[in-house]
């Protein structure tokens, strides 16, 4: 019994471990962290994570900054710079945008919620109201722009990552509004024509629209500040060589808002733009992430021991109960792992662009990224369930179903305890980069009920036709991993490779569609794909050598998944 579960106490160990070293990041030099609600103007209920440096008393008020991520991000995204901002001795306020997190929806109401979330820092007893600055990345610069429309007197300063003034989300910008602004714009964004209408990134500077924010009729110099900071017109560009999504994980870039802030607002503690100690973070929650995923199937070989589950366990192939497994070999194989690899990668523009212009935000089906994804996962179930007959045959495991459900559901309930008592020890998620598993809230609970179905469907039939292809007894263990993991990524990895090697040498994505802002938004979310797939494809793998069956794995992923991309993304439509 004992080694049944030491891959979960390796995993709980890893969360142990991942999340000290995160905690003692972000909680460096005495800072402390509040998960605060508070409502907005239309009644509405916000959330944020509030951080406090040592010195931010009410006594003596500290500068203070508004921090918002971008689109379908979260309040953790902006942890880089939250946590250098908490360090240089600034308040500050990481906000949930409206619809997202723990926001109340819908998504893109109420100014994204920019205006209740300067309004809340400005309420603060320990923040010195005439020394605020405002920060945001992607729609997160929209968001605290239209802050400063609602409260044009209201900051100092403020610093767009990845982001624009004017349509489609915001005023257009003036030399004098808004004040004292520093752009950063990556070389390789993936928006530059929806943000600054320009088709390559790099010709930003050529922008007649950066021109009217800058106050100039030619090419803006990228470092050189224009205007002036006591007037609240200067402004300056910063363009590192990095993509969209890099810019709230860049040394670079936070750096660039460390320098401005210490520029244009007053107070707080110099430290040199360069002395970061936020990936740190990143690692420990990444580290916790692969606990996460030791527990859950490490809990799910410690429950198989139990008595209750013993039909469920794997038949002895050498007593005769249980027929050797056989899998597609030779052409068929070859075949066959092409189309498992490729066929979700051809099929996934497709399927995004008709979910989001047939599939709209509902009561009932309330998420449009999610809608996309369920499209998606539609599609595919359909072309796997054409292919399954095509596939080895394998003997059906009968009365195993009640099991497999009772089952998964212990297993993925283990591994949403790990991560609520993460939450409420350390204050994380489990995260790296855009990968970010987070807890539900009510309201999204009822969302991943809504989402479940038709999630669990597709693992159920994909993973069904995988095993019969590609698993059995006889292929080595390391083999069959990588083999599983590699039908369900390649194709998506080949994908992102073709794309971003396209963004790198020739400065754009490959857009077949007119709308500016489909391929690169869905390109990223694809991003998220590769390793979420591949978790998929080890706790499949796993589950399967212990069962023969892939019942329980698809159930497990099926409610995985539906948990990471519910709590993950944006909420359009009230529910």
């Amino acid at each position: 019994m004992r080694s049944r579960w030491s891959l979960a106490i390796a995993g709980v160990v890893l969360i142990l471990a991942g999340g000290l070293l995160a905690h003692f990041t972000q909680t460096s030099g005495g800072i402390k962290i509040q998960d605060v609600r508070f409502k907005g103007a239309k009644g509405n209920t916000m959330s944020a994570l509030l951080y406090i440096p040592p010195n931010a008393t009410a006594q003596t008020p500290a500068p203070g900054i508004l921090a918002v991520h971008g689109y379908i991000n979260s309040r953790e995204t902006q942890d880089g710079f939250a946590i250098e901002f908490a360090r240089r001795g600034y308040v500050v306020l990481a906000l949930d945008q409206t619809g997202h997190g723990y926001s109340d929806p819908p998504a893109f109401a109420n100014g994204f919620g920019g205006p209740d979330g300067l309004a809340h820092l400005r309420s603060l007893d320990i923040v010195d109201k005439n020394s605020i600055g405002l920060e945001g990345h992607s729609m997160g610069g929209w968001t605290v722009l239209a802050a400063a429309t609602a409260m044009p007197n209201d900051y100092k300063s403020m610093v767009l990552e990845g982001s624009s003034t004017g349509k489609p989300f915001a005023a257009e910008g003036t030399a004098n509004w808004p004040r004292n602004a520093a752009l950063v714009f990556a070389q390789y964004e993936e928006f530059s024509n929806l943000m600054w209408g320009v088709d390559l990134a790099r010709d930003v500077t050529k922008s007649p629209k950066l021109w009217a924010l800058f106050g100039t009729q030619g090419a803006v110099e990228p470092g050189k500040v224009y205007g002036d900071i006591a007037q609240g017109t200067a402004r300056v560009l910063y363009t590192p060589a990095i993509i969209h999504p890099a810019e709230h994980i860049s040394h670079e870039a936070i750096g660039y808002s460390l320098d401005w802030f210490a520029r244009t607002l007053q107070g707080g503690t110099p430290k040199p733009a360069d002395d970061q100690i936020w990936f740190r973070k990143e690692i420990g929650t990444l580290i916790a992430f692969l606990g996460f995923v030791a527990l859950v199937i490490g809990a799910f070989d410690g429950l198989l021991e139990a008595k209750m589950f013993t039909r469920l366990r794997l038949p002895e192939i050498a007593d005769g109960t249980m027929p050797e497994h056989v899998a597609a070999s030779g052409r068929r194989w070859t075949m066959a792992f092409i189309l498992s690899a490729f066929i979700p990668a051809l099929t996934y523009y497709p399927a995004f662009a008709l979910g989001g212009t047939f599939v709209k935000p509902s009561a009932w089906l309330p998420q449009g990224i999610t809608n996309q994804i369920l499209v998606w996962v539609v599609i595919n179930a359909l072309i796997a369930l054409a292919l399954m007959p095509f596939a080895p045959k394998r003997a059906s495991r009968g009365g195993i179903v009640l099991q497999s459900v009772v089952i998964a559901v212990l297993t993925v309930i283990a591994g949403y305890a790990a991560l609520w008592l993460a939450d409420l020890v350390f204050k994380i998620d489990f995260r790296f980069w855009i990968v970010a598993l987070k807890l539900m809230s009510a309201k999204q609970f009822l969302i991943f009920l809504s989402y479940l179905v038709p999630f669990t469907a597709f693992f159920v039939i994909a993973l069904h036709v995988l095993h019969r292809n590609f698993s059995t007894m006889a292929l080595g263990r390391g083999a069959l991993y990588l083999t599983n993991i590699f039908a369900l990524t390649l194709g998506f990895i080949v994908l992102l490779t073709l794309q971003y090697g396209l963004l790198w040498f020739g400065g754009k994505l490959f857009n077949p569609l007119p709308d500016p802002g489909f391929v690169p938004l869905s390109t990223i979310i694809a991003i998220q794909f590769v390793p979420l797939l591949a978790i998929a494809a080890v706790i499949a793998t796993f589950t399967w050598r212990r069962t023969g069956s892939s019942l329980p794995g698809a159930l497990i992923c099926g409610m995985f998944v539906t948990w990471y991309v519910v709590a993950g993304t944006a909420t359009q439509a009230a529910f």
